[in-house]
């Protein structure tokens, strides 16, 4: 498993930076009026230039995407119920994307701009979660369905 994990991890960090880009494109299409937007601006006033800022927020997004990809083996732990890897996995994805999103201003830096993330973070998981397990239900019955096929033609 540790091995597995592993894996996952490195294959997590150039996903994540992926990832991150192309967030980025899709927000300076909506928001950028045109122009390329990769950075917020506190992030380079933090980081004191451009080039320094984009370097931290790839790296940030690298991270994120290894914890994703790592914490993801939570959900293969057979003996587990349900709402423990829930649960698990939403603590350890929080621990990973709160700070990262804190340090690459993602969010505002105050009470209100942690519990705004927040909020928007638990409703993107809750959506993710109930399709995921929906689709997972869906494959169930499919299954069981050509089982029970199988079984009535011996």
């Amino acid at each position: 498993m540790k091995k597995e994990i592993m894996k996952r991890s490195l294959m997590g960090f150039p996903i994540g930076i992926t990832i991150g880009q192309f967030i980025t494109i899709l927000i300076s299409l909506k928001w950028g009026n045109g122009d390329y937007s990769p950075y917020v601006p506190e992030l380079v006033s933090a980081m004191g230039s451009e080039i320094y800022a984009i370097i931290v927020q790839s790296i940030l997004c690298g991270i994120l995407g290894m914890g994703f990809a790592s914490a993801s083996f939570i959900w293969q732990i057979d003996h587990w119920s349900i709402v423990r890897q829930t649960g698990i996995y939403f603590l350890t994805i929080s621990i990973i994307m709160l700070p990262i999103a804190y340090f690459a201003y993602w969010m505002e830096h105050s009470l209100v701009g942690f519990l705004s993330y927040f909020g928007v973070f638990v409703f993107i998981f809750v959506i993710i979660w109930v399709i995921t397990y929906a689709m997972g239900r869906y494959n169930v019955k499919r299954m069981n369905g050509k089982l029970q096929q199988t079984n009535d033609y011996e």
